[in-house]
């Protein structure tokens, strides 16, 4: 694993301080989690239907659960393209907010490039599909959680009613996925769309900037006003990514741009 440098960032523009408009942009883009977690959250409901509706009082039962449970992923899958779509379009729309702005501040050259999608149009499809797999991972867990905890307590002999509790659980344990990915994956794809629309501009780098309060883990606070470089994203409390990339991270990149824009 990679760990961050202690060098300061860069100055591309002294003049340039730090905008408390666009932070407020980067930051609302984080109200998409909401919905998110929302919609994800009526997967994990419809989890714990099937399980408590066809029941399970035997290992047959059970079996029976898990292959309705993955017959609901195959069902789930053009629902989660549009769920996917919805969010990452919002979390794209908010950003878009942000580097118009920048744009009109520093130059025409960078219009042009924004107005072309140069290189992001790949990017938007690929975060896309990795949202459509997450959602579908919650029938599909849940019904691979099914199989081991059966299989599991056959060989421990485990009696089929204490299975059958764990089994029950199902929903609750989808829930705490819905919830995870929502938290997760909205904040990766707003810093995954910021680097890919910066590195379309030459952008080899960002500073780390933190929301600056109580909240922030001391690590993250450590990092506040460092330059990472794109392609080297630092290892913090054993996790490896950039800024708000990381679960419950509320940190943000702020891209340094080449002095020619």
């Amino acid at each position: 694993m990679m760990s961050f440098t202690t060098k300061r960032a860069p100055v591309v523009d002294e003049a340039r301080e730090r905008d408390p408009v666009a932070t407020a942009e980067w930051d609302r883009a984080r109200r998409a989690e909401v919905q998110y977690s929302i919609q994800l959250r009526k997967i994990a409901r419809h989890v714990a239907d099937i399980i408590k509706g066809l029941g399970v009082d035997s290992p047959e039962a059970a079996e029976a659960v898990a292959e309705a449970l993955r017959r609901y992923e195959r069902l789930l899958h053009p629902w989660a393209k549009t769920a996917a779509r919805r969010m990452v379009t919002e979390v794209a729309a908010r950003n878009d907010k942000l580097w118009r702005k920048v744009s009109a501040e520093m130059g025409r050259s960078i219009k042009t490039t924004f107005a072309e999608e140069h290189g992001i149009g790949e990017r938007y499809r690929q975060l896309m599909a990795e949202q459509v797999n997450l959602i579908t991972s919650i029938p599909r867990e849940a019904a691979e959680r099914v199989h081991h905890l059966v299989t599991q307590g056959v060989v421990k002999g485990v009696r089929f009613t204490e299975i059958a509790k764990e089994i029950e659980r199902g929903g609750e344990v989808s829930k705490s996925r819905a919830t995870l990915i929502a938290r997760t994956e909205t904040g990766r794809v707003v810093t995954a769309l910021c680097q890919a629309r910066a590195e379309s501009l030459g952008s080899t780098g960002y500073t780390w900037r933190t929301m600056k309060d109580a909240q922030v883990r001391p690590s993250h606070k450590a990092m506040e006003g460092r330059f990472v470089a794109w392609d080297s994203p630092p290892t913090l409390d054993k996790l490896t990514g950039h800024a708000g990339s990381v679960p419950a991270c509320r940190c943000y990149c702020e891209p340094s741009l080449p002095k020619n824009f």
